[in-house]
């Protein structure tokens, strides 16, 4: 089993930036891809970020230039740096880790866009 520890969601004004967090223990030997999936109310969940064990990042259009992913092998964690947040960006913000042909995912963390 894949434990995950998320953190860094919150209530940000638009233009405003956060960095969420994402630590993955357990049973983790080869990790492929981790990322991030958004889901808004009333939406379906959405790919927002990808980044691949050799480090190749791929990216929503809605958030190309916002959004930045990163992880460190080292600490098994995927970081998701949000900068000029609009409304629209509000939603629960999940962390994945694909493992084999396994996907986990993280329990979530709100980021809510408001004045």
């Amino acid at each position: 089993q894949v434990q995950f520890v998320e953190s860094g969601g919150g209530l940000v004004q638009p233009g405003g930036s956060l960095r969420l967090s994402c630590a993955a223990s357990g049973s983790i030997d080869i990790i492929y891809d981790m990322g991030w999936f958004r889901q808004a109310p009333g939406k379906q969940r959405e790919l927002v970020a990808a980044i691949s064990g050799s480090g190749r990042r791929n990216y929503a259009d809605s958030v190309k230039g916002r959004f930045t992913v990163s992880r460190d092998n080292t600490k098994n964690t995927v970081y998701l740096q949000i900068n000029s947040l609009k409304p629209e960006d509000t939603a629960i913000y999940y962390c994945y880790l694909d493992r084999g042909d396994l996907r986990y995912w993280g329990q979530g963390t709100q980021v809510t866009v408001s004045s």
